[in-house]
């Protein structure tokens, strides 16, 4: 148990460290990186045996702000560029 604990501190630890970077050349790598800690955590989560809904749609849900930041970021990358 405790060490589902500190796998799941891990990506949310990643979550909240891309959501808040604000070096625009650290942000890509750091999205990158956390995208990937929460498909790892979703797999074992769903090869594991037990009530792991919770954790299982805050994943679901961090994925999807996940990918909208990297959406919005690379528009932001694409409207400078033309500007």
């Amino acid at each position: 148990m405790m060490k589902n604990a500190g796998v799941s501190q891990t990506w949310r630890a990643l979550y909240q460290a891309a959501l808040f970077e604000t070096d625009k050349q650290k942000q890509p790598s750091c999205i990158d990186e956390t995208e990937r800690a929460l498909i790892r955590r979703a797999r074992e989560l769903f090869a594991s045996p037990g009530d792991n809904d919770q954790e299982a749609q805050a994943i679901d849900d961090a994925l999807y702000a996940i990918r909208a930041l990297r959406s919005c970021l690379q528009l932001n990358t694409r409207g400078s560029e033309a500007a």
